[in-house]
């Protein structure tokens, strides 16, 4: 590397606060060293990262494509060492632990909850992200375990289920909308209607389960547009985009925004973990334990 990790630190400070002085507060260090370092590293790698015309600060082409490159190195090194510090005071084990927005529920909390209080020497890392992109993270190893919401339609080599829970399918509809004021409707009544929904590249599972379901009600679903987040797509419906079928725990997200109308003789949904097949370490033995009762 042909430059410092002070240096760097230095250059990242003026990039974001796009001020020598406020840089230099933020690193409790006087301005001139921390010029000396910015000149130094302009000269290391031979181009100069910041118009300093006038009184006014602004990254260069040049520097914008250095931060670009290089913004997540500080962060992560700051979490390295968290981590370092985390294991030397006890905290042996990790778990990584992926949850897709449907699920997001005073359940999942839950059961976070009373595992971090009955494990505390268990570092929980908890990120929010697609069932595709969650099964992909277990298969690479990024993940140890996943709340993807349905299974999926087909067996995925090297990946187990574990039923967690079961709940209603709703209709989030648009105050306004003559079905907002339903107080639970049959399935056939979304017929012809616009649909807004998860998309399928995203969330294949729950997708099949929509088209199953309203096929079984008489009708293939009308969707005028998609988001890979269940979240933005109950905050689509609020917006007025359309009607959505979503589990009922989301009404959260729309709660006074949109009317949440249960579904008479919906299938339930079936919420299921995924661990990777195989040697399960023994933090991930005592969660799947705490999922299971």
């Amino acid at each position: 590397m042909d430059f410092s990790l002070r240096e760097l630190e230095c250059f990242t400070a003026v990039a974001e606060e796009l001020s020598f002085t406020r840089a230099a507060q933020r690193l409790h260090l006087a301005q001139p060293p921390l010029s000396r370092h910015i000149r130094a590293l302009e000269q290391r790698l031979g181009t100069v990262l910041f118009d300093r015309s006038g009184r006014r600060v602004a990254l260069t082409a040049a520097g914008a494509v250095f931060y670009e490159e290089t913004r997540s190195v500080m962060p992560q090194l700051i979490r390295a060492g968290e981590t370092t510090r985390r294991f030397a005071s006890g905290q042996t084990e990790r778990l990584r632990l992926g949850f897709v927005s449907a699920v997001l529920s005073p359940e999942l909390v839950e059961v976070l909850r009373l595992f971090r209080e009955k494990h505390p020497q268990v570092q929980l890392l908890v990120q929010d992200l697609p069932p595709a992109e969650q099964l992909a993270a277990l298969r690479h190893g990024t993940l140890d375990g996943g709340f993807i919401g349905l299974p999926p339609e087909e067996r995925t080599p090297g990946i187990e289920l574990l039923p967690w829970r079961q709940e209603a399918l709703a209709a989030f509809v648009p105050f306004g909308h003559p079905l907002a004021k339903r107080q639970r409707m049959d399935l056939r009544a979304l017929a012809g209607e616009a649909l807004v929904a998860v998309s399928s590249e995203a969330a294949p599972a729950f997708a099949a389960y929509l088209r199953r379901v309203c096929g079984s009600a008489g009708f293939r679903p009308r969707i005028v547009l998609e988001s890979p987040r269940a979240q933005a797509v109950a905050v689509m419906v609020a917006a007025g985009a359309g009607i959505a079928l979503l589990p009922a725990s989301l009404r959260r997200v729309v709660d006074g925004a949109a009317a949440v109308v249960p579904i008479r003789d919906a299938p339930k949904i079936s919420h299921v973990f995924a661990h990777a097949a195989g040697a399960v370490s023994p933090a991930m033995r005592r969660f799947m334990k705490l999922l299971s009762k």
